[in-house]
């Protein structure tokens, strides 16, 4: 049994632990926060009986063999090198750090200390994603893809009445390309690997928001990515509702995408084949539409966790933690490979639209 821990008391951290009791061989030990009582309420209210009040006290317990990091962005890596130097795996909440230089010392201090370090990034371990590769393979050469995922946040309205909240705030590594945008970009790299080149634009908030926001933050942006003979735009917000969806489009056909961070339907729309003698051609007015079938769950943090025990078990049964496979889709290396791959192409997104954070300025140690 794989005794687990949390840190945060995030709605993001309630459903892990709602998926937790979906999943075999890991039971809920107790959560850390600052705030002792509501570390002992939301311990006792999910199940467990060790709260913890520091994170010395989490990253050394003998009662805690895995840790799941559910606080704000700029906490990622040193809660993470923290609970590797106790000998705790650690399952980090996206975006694994604040960027790629940290995300390399926590992966780096994993390895060497024989323990898991995985990405909580829900769509790469979800099964109704994965569905949609095997119909990206009928819609011939692909050339263009669009992934979209815009959504209203409220702690926008926050910052709109002068109040400072850490989804915006550059002290807290946060932002739209951060928080919502990173779920467009894992699956660009994952279904299309590292592009050639990136160039992005940022709607930054307004510039008398910048005392709340700790300066220039983003609340959407585009992303333009090009490879060889292919080109991808990635559009995210926290300031709009984005409604249209996510496509994929290749010279045979589209594939449309509903959710892309948690395909919920997709469709694919097919050139008609026609067949003259001995040779195939396409119709360029006649289309066929066909719905994909995607496996559906009620809470897919049940596919990270369930990949997060396995990847564990693994190492307990003799596997080097980057050969252990985590899941059906990729083992521990291969996921972290998306990660670092990812966090570059944000790190340079983010360049060219003049967001920082202090993170990006503290000397890896």
């Amino acid at each position: 049994m794989i005794r687990l821990a949390t840190i945060g008391t995030s709605a993001i951290t309630k459903s892990l632990l709602e998926a937790l009791n979906q999943v075999e061989g890991v039971e809920f030990v107790g959560t850390l926060s600052r705030d002792a009582e509501r570390a002992a309420s939301f311990t006792a209210e999910h199940g467990g009986t060790c709260p913890f009040t520091s994170l010395d006290e989490l990253a050394s317990s003998d009662d805690v063999d895995a840790v799941y990091i559910g606080s704000p962005n700029a906490l990622h890596c040193p809660q993470a090198l923290a609970c590797i130097a106790g000998g705790k795996h650690v399952l980090v909440e996206k975006p694994f750090c604040a960027n790629e230089r940290q995300a390399r010392e926590v992966f780096a201090a994993a390895e060497a200390a024989g323990v898991i370090a995985l990405e909580a990034m829900r769509p790469l371990h979800d099964p109704a994603f994965h569905a949609l590769k095997d119909a990206i393979a009928e819609i011939g050469t692909v050339r263009r893809a669009t992934l979209r995922f815009g959504k209203y946040s409220s702690r926008y309205d926050e910052i709109l009445a002068g109040r400072r909240t850490n989804i915006f705030d550059c002290a807290m590594s946060s932002g739209s390309l951060m928080d919502i945008g990173i779920y467009t970009v894992e699956p660009l790299i994952e279904l299309f690997g590292t592009p050639q080149h990136v160039s992005a634009s940022a709607v930054l908030l307004d510039e008398q928001t910048r005392e709340l926001t700790g300066g220039p933050i983003d609340g959407a942006g585009v992303i333009m990515a090009t490879y060889p003979g292919m080109i991808a735009t990635l559009h995210h917000s926290k300031i709009t509702n984005d409604l249209a969806h996510s496509q994929i489009e290749g010279e045979l056909g589209t594939l449309t995408v509903e959710g892309i961070s948690s395909p919920s339907a997709a469709q694919l729309d097919l050139r008609v084949a026609s067949t003259d003698g001995d040779s195939v051609g396409y119709s360029s007015a006649q289309t066929s539409t066909r719905t994909i079938e995607l496996p559906h769950s009620d809470n897919t943090m049940t596919y990270e966790l369930a990949d997060f025990v396995q990847a564990i078990e693994s190492v307990r049964d003799g596997s080097s933690p980057l050969d252990a496979a985590a899941g059906p889709f990729g083992t521990v290396e291969r996921f972290r490979d998306i990660t670092l791959s990812s966090l570059a192409l944000m790190d340079e997104a983010r360049h060219q639209t003049g967001v920082s954070f202090p993170a990006d300025n503290l000397i890896a140690r």
